[in-house]
């Protein structure tokens, strides 16, 4: 059995120099990649690289640091793009109270805006959250309809609980670091049927690439430290992530 990377960004300029291969590398050891839009171009770019190739899938969004980019223009384009059955889910979408990339009032309405076209599509939604769990929580809870991922999670066990019924959680690589206590703790208190795993590549490279690019295979060691944590064995937290991540994404298992 193959894993799945939930989350990666494989059409980013990181990639540019050996794109070939790591898409080779993705065929050869994951079962697929979800590969995730932030804006409008990498949103087009996710759709046309699931459209290329059987083992990618996508997501369309407007990430929060780009919220100044959302108008009634860009949703219609996005609706469009969601005609595609190969994209799963709006996102990345959320609160980023960490770079601010833009005014928090605008990122809390354009998180809102984005849920609701979710809930018309009738898609789960991939939250980006930093900084920012209590207007998180306060938001969704305006949308009990409303269903997905946390996608990189490193909150707070207590926080997971109160969205456990509609939500999964997607740990991605900081969770092999060894000052991770807070995140270690966390999985180890999360069921495993809601746990997800991704990298979130080219960003946040497990041990023992810390420090290099990451990219969609290393969502082994990610899955490897779920394992380790949870006293699982690692064919079993494999089979189980994988379950979850085709639940969380609505795809037949």
């Amino acid at each position: 059995m193959k894993l799945i990377d939930a989350h990666c960004h494989i059409n980013l300029d990181e990639f540019k120099d050996d794109f070939n291969e790591v898409v080779e590398r993705i065929n050869k050891k994951l079962e697929f990649a979800v590969n995730i839009g932030f804006d409008m171009k990498t949103s087009l770019e996710s759709v046309e690289l699931a459209k290329k190739y059987d083992f990618i899938y996508s997501a369309i969004g407007i990430h929060p640091n780009e919220a100044k980019e959302y108008s009634d223009e860009v949703e219609k384009k996005l609706i469009k793009l969601a005609e595609n059955p190969k994209v799963l889910a709006i996102g990345e979408i959320g609160l980023d109270y960490y770079r601010e990339g833009a005014p928090r009032d605008l990122q809390k309405d354009v998180f809102r805006k984005q849920i609701e076209l979710a809930i018309k599509l009738d898609k789960p939604i991939l939250i980006h959250c930093r900084d920012a769990y209590g207007d998180t929580f306060d938001i969704l809870n305006e949308y009990k309809e409303a269903r997905g991922i946390m996608h990189s999670y490193s909150g707070s066990y207590e926080f997971a609980k109160k969205l456990m019924d509609r939500f999964y959680f997607s740990i991605s690589g900081p969770v092999t670091f060894k000052n991770a206590k807070n995140v270690k703790e966390m999985v180890r208190e999360l069921p495993i049927e809601r746990i997800m795993v991704e990298t979130d590549s080219p960003y946040l490279t497990p041990t023992p690439y810390r420090g290099k690019r990451n990219e969609p295979i290393f969502v082994e060691y990610v899955a490897r430290e779920v394992a380790d944590l949870k006293n699982m064995k690692y064919e079993e937290v494999k089979d189980i992530t994988n379950k979850n991540t085709k639940k969380a994404f609505e795809i037949e298992v």
